[in-house]
């Protein structure tokens, strides 16, 4: 018996035929079914040697597919156990060398063990055999899987029509389902087990799932391009009718001047990737357009109105780049001071990195001007890399100024969000709402505060609807940053939506290093000087900033600059050596007498004057209290435009020392035979706030005592009728107002004790703060030895 003798068993199962040894030809990607008539490409030399050893001794190929077709030379243990036999049909090798086979498929088999060190591979096999049947289910799964397999086959129009008969004339299940399986295309594995199905009813079931599978797909494709060709015909017919209008306009003598200028709106529409509701908007208004005589009134406004549409960035977004470290470089580079607003902005920045697209909050720097707020959000958006658009709120009054005005009014434009969305040509700028605190108040133009919570809400600001272009513009995207001076001017509804950031002020020390990292420079470049070519001292600095700027902010500071830089620039102008180099001495003659001395000792060399702190919208400043009396009737004046809270602090302070009169030692006769007068200085100037109280009691306590107040003491603080101090806010502005005037001591009430953390650690060092709890506390710490005795002066 030679090698490759036929070995029967005897006794084989229904549906198997007999054992046989096969040469092995292993595939990578290949499967073939029964019946199919198929090439392969002989690439490795085992695989060359396989089919040629089978074409000398005329025998039939054993085709086992890898399990990893990665692998060059397979072995018995990197195939699969099922495979096909083929019957080899014609071996061709072609000019260039490469080695082809046409093979016939024929049955399955399973390979039951390898001959040991053959080669080519050999296996002994067992051939599996569809026993016929007459199942009344199988032949009901073979009729429904032809007629699904013959839908298929009108959907695909490279089956040729002998396969299409083919399929029509199978009576054979198996041979049906292997069919449709060779012909459906799907990966090696899955082809691989649905060879290994030799269940009939389950191999039916399989192919007809795919069937189903592939019949869905190319009716879905089918029904995209059918849409596609309708679409095309639709404007290959549009464009034809267009151009016949042309030559019947032509001929008619009425020459299209605007077509260009059409067809110019039609290819930026195209190319605009507009919204569909938008696109669709454009595209009516455009038709309209068509039909208009240029010179008429109506084309004007469409012709407008579909500019702003194509010129909207209804779709670009810039990209976000947020590096948490350059932020910080690029903050420290642009401001000097402000930790705690700068770590609050990292914060800000961090949790959007890690947070694209969460609801970021809307921050709104409040403080007085040049403090610096409008600056802070160009440099977040330069730390971002976006986009930096910013308006104005200061006296909008017109809600139309927001939401736009309607297209039926004449010269209607969108409002300031939308024009703004444009000049960034994004739709996530950083986009700064500047003094939303100045925003008019509301009345038959509308109010513009209630337009804005729509566009500070991101839950609404998605939709937002403005009323010239009357479409949805989705402003969730852009970061919005606000900026006012005064908090309690902001409406509550639109103050509830912002997270509120407080930019105080600076202190002299901190103005100085501004005013050489940032001022000087920037003013020596505007008027066109050099680097060396002129100096500014720290005094020359100080001596500005004390005795010319007395502000929050750095605004006047730099406008002196300038004038000191103007009257550099002029003597370096007619010849005179640089460097100029300008001292404190230099300053009077530049910006001409002081506008700011130190007049707090003059005021209280006379009993009954007391330096207040006030807190105002341009940061703190301090104020006198003058207290005298006059033979009368016990009246109370008050003079300075005071509000009502504030001559309630008044009358409150008088009360309080009447009833303490006798343990401060003073006649309460004084009081019915004198009228009292509380003034305050620079009476042009409105003043109110509960903070008062304590200061006047202290002028009226140092009228009746004849105890002048020490001059290098201010106070602030209200009060009660049982004599406790109360708290009070703007401790931090009221406290740098008093160290620019050259107070020592401030005394403040005990329950602000936690608001010192707010004031600049080197303003802290320069300022001795005692504490009220009582205005016992202020009498004792505040007033001087009597003048003289008023008993015996009496």
């Amino acid at each position: 018996m030679n090698e490759y003798q036929t070995l029967v068993v005897e006794g084989s199962p229904a549906g198997v035929g007999h054992a046989d040894q096969l040469i092995i030809l292993p595939t990578r990607n290949v499967v073939l079914f029964p019946g199919v008539i198929s090439p392969l490409t002989l690439g490795r030399s085992a695989s060359i040697e396989a089919a040629q050893e089978a074409m000398r001794q005329n025998r039939r190929l054993g085709l086992l597919l890898q399990q990893n077709p990665e692998i060059d030379d397979p072995s018995a243990a990197d195939l699969y156990q099922m495979g096909i036999v083929v019957n080899i049909l014609r071996y061709v090798t072609t000019p260039d060398g490469t080695h082809h086979l046409v093979v016939q498929g024929e049955g399955r088999f399973r390979a039951l063990e390898f001959v040991p060190n053959s080669v080519p591979l050999v296996a002994v096999v067992e051939e599996l055999i569809d026993a016929p049947t007459d199942d009344t289910a199988i032949e009901a799964r073979m009729r429904h899987l032809q007629a699904k397999a013959l839908e298929v086959a009108e959907l695909l129009p490279q089956i040729s029509a002998e396969a299409v008969q083919a399929l029509r004339n199978i009576n054979s299940p198996g041979q049906l389902a292997d069919m449709i399986a060779n012909l459906i295309d799907m990966p090696p594995a899955e082809k691989q087990a649905l060879l290994e199905l030799i269940d009939l009813r389950a191999r039916l079931d399989k192919v007809a799932e795919l069937v189903r599978h592939q019949l869905e797909v190319l009716k879905i494709t089918q029904e995209i391009d059918k849409n596609a060709r309708a679409s095309m015909s639709e404007r290959q017919r549009e464009y034809m009718l267009r151009e016949q209008l042309k030559a019947i306009r032509k001929q008619l003598g009425d020459e299209d001047t605007n077509s260009a200028e059409i067809e110019e709106i039609r290819m930026a529409l195209d190319a605009a990737a507009l919204p569909a509701e938008a696109d669709e908007q454009a595209r009516k208004e455009l038709r309209r357009l068509e039909q208009m005589q240029e010179s008429s009134g109506e084309y004007t406004i469409t012709r407008t109105y579909l500019d702003w549409l194509v010129n909207l960035p209804w779709s670009r977004l810039d990209t976000e780049t947020i590096d948490v470290a350059k932020a910080r470089a690029i903050l420290d580079a642009d401001h000097f001071g402000l930790e705690k607003i700068k770590q609050r902005i990292l914060e800000y920045l961090a949790v959007r990195k890690l947070n694209p697209n969460g609801r970021s909050p809307i921050l709104c720097f409040v403080g007085p001007p040049g403090v610096g707020k409008t600056s802070l959000g160009q440099s977040i958006a330069r730390a971002m890399g976006l986009e930096f658009v910013r308006i104005s709120l200061g006296g909008v009054h017109d809600e139309a100024e927001i939401r736009g005005h309607r297209r039926t009014y004449m010269g209607a434009l969108p409002g300031n969000i939308i024009q703004g969305m444009r000049k960034a040509g994004t739709r996530n700028p950083v986009f700064m709402l500047d003094e939303i605190d100045k925003l008019g108040a509301g009345g038959f133009h509308g109010d513009p505060a209630s337009a804005f919570l729509e566009v500070l809400d991101p839950e609404q600001n998605g939709t937002f609807r403005d009323n010239y272009l009357a479409l949805p513009f989705d402003l969730s995207k852009a970061i919005f940053i606000a900026t006012a001076n005064v908090l309690d001017a902001i409406p509550g509804p639109l103050r509830d939506r912002m997270e509120v950031i407080e930019l105080l002020g600076y202190t002299e020390e901190e103005k100085v290093e501004i005013a050489k990292r940032y001022l000087v420079k920037r003013q020596r470049d505007n008027n066109g000087l050099q680097e060396g070519q002129v100096q500014v001292t720290d005094a020359a600095l100080h001596s500005i900033i004390g005795d010319y700027t007395r502000e929050a902010g750095v605004r006047n500071l730099d406008q002196k600059m300038s004038a000191v830089m103007r009257r550099v620039a002029m003597r370096v102008s007619e010849g005179e050596v640089t460097p100029i180099i300008i001292d404190a001495a230099d300053v009077p003659k530049i910006l001409g007498a002081k506008r700011f001395e130190s007049e707090v000792a003059m005021r209280t060399s006379v009993p009954g004057v007391v330096t207040g702190m006030a807190w105002t919208p341009v940061g703190g400043d301090i104020m006198f209290i003058e207290a005298t009396k006059m033979p009368g009737h016990g009246r109370l004046i008050t003079t300075g435009k005071l509000g009502e809270v504030m001559k309630e602090s008044a009358q409150a302070a008088v009360s309080l020392v009447k009833s303490r009169a006798a343990s401060l030692g003073i006649d309460s006769d004084l009081f019915e035979k004198n009228d009292l007068h509380i003034h305050f200085p620079a009476g042009a100037i409105p003043k109110d706030g509960p903070s008062a109280g304590a200061a006047i009691y202290t002028a009226l306590v140092s009228l009746f005592t004849n105890r002048c107040v020490r001059s290098d003491v201010s106070m602030t603080g209200e009060i009660s009728l049982r004599g406790l101090v109360l708290p009070i806010g703007g401790v931090k502005e009221k406290c740098l107002a008093a160290l620019r005037a050259g107070i020592k001591t401030v005394l403040l009430p005990k329950r602000n004790y936690s608001d010192l953390e707010d004031i600049p650690e080197n303003a802290r060092k320069q300022l001795q703060f005692i504490f009220m709890e009582r205005v016992e506390d202020a009498i004792e710490n505040a007033l001087e030895p009597a003048l003289y005795d008023l008993k015996s002066a009496a």
